[in-house]
């Protein structure tokens, strides 16, 4: 028998471009973006009067423009955003020290046995939104359930400053009625491959069986299964396990000729070695990352038999990735891409196994 769980998924409202509107009061209430304005620069984040003209997080620049004439564009300061991020966790903190770190401005937290003693999640997220709007002045929106999927799906489904419960008596109407792009996982190729399916909602992935998903998308398939029937044991994790380190490199201007392209690799492979060396991490398979001109983009990976931490190590097999790569002047390069995954076995030990069982709940949100 397995004790159910009360999660909370907490995520900052379009966070960097409110804390400058917070800052800087000429900025309240008119399109911001965060990022860098030149001619390769894309989008960080998006206030949310930008994004009432389609401004999204990770759109160049130069659309961004134009889809909103009137956007006022903010380099970033990535030091603030920490610090701020830091007084939010230190939040967290005076409810329980079980928390888990998505990003900078997003976290899930258990709250099943907290340190106020307070019966219901909902009214934990409540208090700490509402901490976090009058110590911090910026808003927050939360998702209450009773694991980290159904959690995270429900802090979206009320932003900006919202909060959502979704209670384990409706779950599975609620996933049965949600588009299956918003479903955690499901990215734009996945969710066009299940749509070639017939699978549009969560009451669609209801019907399938897991042996057929399984077949289709691998491990993967038992993951949607299960979130399709609002299955999801894995615990909050306070210690991060990281899987990958990696960086990448937009150039000022397309490039394709064989020289250019191998002095960029070259000089990604030199960054990339100074954060494996920072991380301290462990891994075997490099993955190169190449986008076109068009934003089309490959990958390509290669797994040896020993771990990757030099240069003389990573060099040679990013010149074989990128051997397999096609460019040309009619397909020229504008991003090359590389980080290192599959971390050493002692690592893996850490992370956490799925463990299937029963759910009681009793006297829960």
């Amino acid at each position: 028998m397995v004790q159910s769980r009360k999660i909370i998924h907490i995520d900052m409202d379009a966070f960097f471009a409110s804390v400058e509107q917070r800052d800087n009061p000429e900025l309240r209430g008119k399109p911001v973006a965060v990022g860098h304005d030149g001619g390769r620069g894309v989008v960080s984040t998006a206030s949310y009067e930008a994004r009432r003209y389609g401004v999204r997080s990770a759109m160049p620049m130069a659309r961004a423009h134009k889809l909103c004439p009137d956007l006022i564009v903010v380099p970033g300061r990535h030091d603030v955003y920490k610090s701020v991020s830091r007084q939010v966790h230190a939040i967290f903190h005076d409810y329980t020290d079980i928390i888990e770190p998505l990003s900078i401005d997003e976290a899930f937290l258990d709250v099943t046995e907290n340190k106020k003693g307070m019966a219901l999640a909902v009214d934990i997220a409540g208090e700490i939104r509402c901490r976090i709007r009058e110590e911090l002045h910026l808003t927050a929106s939360a998702g209450v359930s009773y694991n980290k999927f159904l959690a995270k799906i429900a802090s979206d489904f009320r932003k900006p400053d919202g909060i959502t419960v979704i209670h384990p008596d409706c779950a599975l109407d609620f996933i049965s009625g949600l588009k299956i792009s918003d479903f955690w996982g499901v990215g734009p190729k996945t969710a066009d491959r299940m749509h070639y399916m017939g699978i549009f909602t969560g009451r669609d992935l209801q019907k399938c069986s897991l042996r057929h998903l399984t077949e289709v998308f691998g491990k993967m398939g038992r993951m949607y299964y299960d979130f399709a029937r609002g299955i999801d044991m894995r615990p909050v994790e306070t210690e991060y396990v990281r899987k990958s380190v990696g960086c990448e490199h937009t150039f000022s201007c397309d490039i394709h000729k064989s020289s250019a392209i191998i002095i960029e690799l070259y000089h990604t492979v030199l960054e990339l070695v100074q954060r494996i060396d920072k991380a301290r991490f462990e891994g075997r398979t490099l993955t190169l990352k190449v986008k076109f001109a068009d934003f089309t983009q490959i990958t390509r990976s290669i797994t040896l038999n020993k771990m990757l931490h030099s240069k003389d190590d990573i060099l040679p097999a990013a010149k074989r990735l990128l051997h397999e790569v096609e460019y040309s002047p009619a397909r020229p390069i504008r991003l090359i891409g590389l980080s290192v995954s599959n971390p050493s076995v002692e690592a893996e030990m850490h992370k956490a196994d799925w463990v299937e069982g029963f759910l009681e709940f009793d006297g829960y949100l």
